[in-house]
């Protein structure tokens, strides 16, 4: 009987096609489409994301034209529909539908995992999914396949549960979540655009939003599937007792996050040491964090970590840095004389800065000479330091040469003690024995 239905169903779909008013529906349905593409360009402007779910790179492979098309489309099919059996939207409304559910889901994972291959094939998978539930809708088939589905059912406690409910459900439950991630990338989007002081602030705001949004979601996508959520209070007594015991240290860098990120004493673009490791941090997270050192490497620091130990942070109050070096001159040089020269040259080298400006001390009264320390100011400690510090000794060095003050080298004293005199000859006129 089914096949026949869906014989039957085909033969008049063919023939349906082949008439002549099916030439005017496919004006209808082209009409549809370059009417959405002109209010997608004329929405879009230029000012729109080429990352955007609603648009894309192009126009064609946002949400919003097939959305667009498949509103005029469906539109259209009910006005021919009133006056003839419209033959080519039925299969064009069910094409834009899986086109709309494609679209969503492909720019939804690409822009909220961007890095990630799985996604990918995810995306091919439901693009396939997709398209043969269009074929089979068509053909008649799947309406029999969901009806035949419906007949195999079984018990879950006082619940009765089907294969089409569990289908159904899994369908329902994955467009709640991708409509969750397309929602919480959204409000992320937009909490994280800009920077200034607040950008912890927000980077925490967002972890928390997303978070949020993919409970909710979860939540509603396993009502859809049929599950009882009430079952689920003796779960989270389990995951409570599991977080308590096995996973505190995991538990712990979660809170550590949101306590670094609420408090702001650390935030992103500060210079940090901590561990011995010190660098720029680059990324917070809610379980660790990402700080990059000059050379280039990347160290991944548990949140943990930022609170129960001592971190230095040359970013927090001020971002002005002190360095210095140091210097020996002889004992014959003008000290006073040298230290104005010292600190004016010292002063026009690149990224020192002028308030506060350098400045020479007394350090110590070497052996081979008097040692001086320099000190000098930078704001932009993420630049380097030993590149300045570098470039302030090349002035320094300069600077003596040219004003003739000697470096001296190291001295030391000898003291080279005289030969014993030889033992007088005997005067008793004995012979040495053996003589």
């Amino acid at each position: 009987m089914a096949q026949l239905l869906t014989s039957n169903q085909l033969h008049d779909l063919a023939t349906s096609l082949t008439e002549l008013g099916a030439l005017t529906e496919l004006v209808v349905l082209a009409g549809c489409l370059v009417a959405a593409g002109l209010l997608v360009r004329l929405i879009r402007g230029t000012d729109a994301p080429h990352d955007s779910i609603w648009f894309g790179r192009r126009i064609v492979d946002g949400v919003l034209f097939p959305l667009l098309a498949l509103a005029l489309a469906y539109a259209a099919n009910l006005v021919l529909h009133a006056t003839s059996d419209a033959a080519v939207f039925k299969l064009a409304v069910p094409m834009l539908i899986s086109l709309v559910v494609i679209r969503l889901s492909v720019r939804v994972l690409g822009v909220t995992f961007p890095q990630a291959h799985w996604v990918r094939i995810l995306e091919r998978s439901i693009s396939w999914l997709a398209w043969i539930a269009v074929v089979l809708w068509v053909t008649g088939v799947l309406p029999v396949m969901m009806d035949a589905m419906d007949d195999v059912h079984w018990k879950m406690g006082a619940t009765r549960v089907s294969l089409r409910n569990v289908v159904e459900g899994t369908i329902s439950a994955a467009l709640v979540m991708v409509v969750a991630l397309w929602i919480s990338s959204a409000i992320e989007r937009r909490l994280l655009r800009g920077t200034g002081n607040t950008l912890s602030l927000r980077i925490m705001a967002s972890n928390l939003v997303r978070a949020g949004l993919l409970t909710l979601g979860l939540l509603l996508a396993l009502s859809a599937v049929g599950i009882d959520l009430t079952a689920l209070s003796v779960l989270g007594g389990a995951i409570g007792v599991g977080v308590g015991l096995g996973l505190q240290k995991i538990a712990a860098n979660y809170v550590s996050g949101f306590v670094v990120l609420a408090e702001r004493a650390l935030r992103i673009g500060d210079m940090i040491k901590v561990d011995g490791f010190e660098g720029r941090i680059s990324d917070i997270r809610t379980r660790y964090t990402v700080i990059r050192a000059l050379n280039g490497r990347e160290s991944i620091v548990p949140n943990e970590m930022l609170i129960t130990q001592r971190v230095e942070n040359a970013s927090l109050a001020d971002p002005n840095l002190c360095l210095n070096t140091t210097v020996t001159v002889g004992y014959d040089t003008d000290v006073r004389t040298l230290r104005s020269a010292l600190e004016a040259h010292v002063r026009a080298v690149p990224r020192v800065l002028s308030d506060p400006g350098p400045s020479m001390q007394v350090a110590d009264f070497a052996a081979d000479g008097i040692g001086l320390l320099v000190l000098f100011w930078i704001r932009d400690p993420e630049n380097g330091m030993g590149n300045v510090r570098s470039e302030v000794n090349l002035a320094v060095l300069d600077l003596l040469r040219s004003l003739g003050v000697e470096i001296p080298f190291p001295q030391r004293v000898l003291h080279v003690d005289a030969p014993a005199a030889p033992a007088a000859a005997s005067t008793s006129g004995v012979s040495p024995a053996g003589a």
